[in-house]
């Protein structure tokens, strides 16, 4: 049965985000999406959202149906946060807990609450994100507390119920191959390897059995296991 409430999916264009809004159109009657533009995203990454969002539509007619409105947020001001030079206590303990320098702290939390404005304008009351604590990217902004703590922040600054749904928070990227197959079978693998954009150089010119990347950077790498262990799963 489908769910009636209409649903904003915070969407980039990389491989989570679009299983994410697989989920959300396979689930929700109706559904539109909202991306960020920032000094860290990849014009590559930003090209890639409008043409998976243009394939879903072109594949999967149900889904077509399902899907509305796209919104893109201007957030260049994140380059002056992530240029802040950290005092030399914080960098060592950014460093001890596995963060990486250009590493925004509450950016995450940010993207919902700008998304819930937005969402709360177009009488949308779900929000989606493919945040998750499974694998080593994990940041302390995608954790399921720090989430439903937020859940509750919005629902309540807003004066209305607003749902936060992370459907891969406890999937690693296997587990991400894996629901993709579910929800659209081959189609929807084929259109992750071939359509979507994970490599933080934003690299499209090397093609692997598991998409387009450098190969080398941490989001290739664990794409690239992920993939690699789905398959003999």
């Amino acid at each position: 049965m489908t769910d009636p409430r209409r649903a904003l999916v915070l969407f980039s264009g990389g491989q989570d985000s679009t299983v994410c809004l697989a989920w959300a159109l396979s689930r929700y009657a109706y559904v539109e999406t909202i991306g960020f533009d920032h000094a860290l995203r990849h014009e590559a990454e930003l090209e890639c959202r409008l043409h998976v969002r243009s394939q879903i539509q072109a594949r999967f007619p149900l889904w077509h149906e399902r899907l509305g409105d796209d919104h893109l947020m201007d957030l260049g001001f994140l380059d002056q946060v992530a240029q802040t030079t950290p005092t030399p206590q914080r960098f060592a303990s950014m460093k001890s807990g596995g963060l990486p320098n250009e590493f925004v702290p509450g950016r995450n939390l940010l993207f919902f609450a700008l998304a819930a404005t937005i969402a709360d304008r177009r009488a949308l009351n779900v929000l989606v994100g493919g945040m998750g604590e499974s694998d080593l990217s994990s940041y302390p902004d995608s954790t399921d507390n720090a989430l439903k703590a937020l859940q509750v922040a919005l629902s309540l600054g807003l004066d209305t119920p607003m749902t936060i749904a992370t459907p891969l928070m406890w999937r690693d990227k296997a587990g991400i191959w894996a629901l993709a197959e579910e929800l659209g079978g081959e189609p929807l693998v084929d259109l992750l390897v071939e359509h979507t954009h994970s490599c933080y150089l934003g690299d499209r010119t090397q093609r692997h059995d598991w998409g387009y990347g450098c190969g080398m950077c941490p989001s290739c790498d664990l794409r690239r296991q992920g993939y690699e262990a789905w398959l003999v799963s």
